[in-house]
């Protein structure tokens, strides 16, 4: 079972490799709308809400760093917050976005390119060298 949770996606069947996808996409979905009040501002956030949302994001963009290429973990889990972020600050604060956009997406690609140093050494791209210290 974890070899199944773990292997590559891209060895995987197209219906399986999307539904786990958009299976992560939700996820990021949910634990925004758990995370964050609704029609809360970025300063009307609570600590506790947003080190939660940033953990969960954290070992989502992880998870899917080590199974994905490089750019899927952005898509899957940075986008779907920054669209509910765009909807709830509703153009009111447009700098307020983008820095925090930027801060998901940066984080999202440091945690994704960790999780890509956590393959197995067989599975590893050429590009990988550059990004992880080889084992």
């Amino acid at each position: 079972m974890t070899e199944k949770l773990l292997s590559p996606l891209r060895t995987c069947p197209w219906p399986e490799r999307w539904l786990t996808r958009m299976l992560g996409a939700g996820v990021a979905t949910v634990a925004y709308v758990v995370c964050v009040p609704s029609g809360s501002v970025p300063g009307g956030v609570h600590v506790g809400g947003g080190v939660a949302l940033g953990v969960i994001l954290v070992v989502l963009a992880g998870y899917f760093g080590r199974r994905d290429d490089l750019a899927w973990p952005v898509v899957l889990v940075a986008v779907p917050p920054a669209v509910q972020m765009y909807l709830s600050f509703e153009s009111e604060q447009p700098l307020a976005w983008a820095s925090a956009t930027l801060v998901v997406a940066a984080g999202t690609l440091v945690a994704a390119g960790v999780g890509r140093c956590f393959r197995p050494r067989g599975e590893e791209d050429v590009a990988d060298g550059v990004l992880c210290a080889r084992r």
